[in-house]
């Protein structure tokens, strides 16, 4: 997925599914769907987790951010 393709939403309705919203995508575009589970975010965890992912976005804009490697290197020096 790029980063500007949000999951799409739909709802299942005469054994189809059906989107909620209008998508902009060439005609024949292959989509893969994948049921999710609900997760137990409450209203304001909801919040803020999409507060967290808007800042982290910002934030890989505007090219604030670290390397995997980098990242991946700290966490096996923690683990050790």
């Amino acid at each position: 997925m790029t980063a500007d393709m949000m999951p799409l939403r739909a709802h299942v309705r005469g054994g189809r599914l059906v989107l909620d919203e209008p998508v902009e995508l060439p005609e024949g575009t292959e989509v893969d769907l994948v049921p999710v589970a609900e997760d137990e975010l409450d209203e304001e965890d909801r919040r803020r987790l999409d507060a967290a992912i808007d800042r982290g976005l910002a934030d890989a804009r505007a090219g604030r951010t670290v390397p995997a490697e980098a990242v991946l290197a700290v966490l096996r020096a923690k683990r050790s």
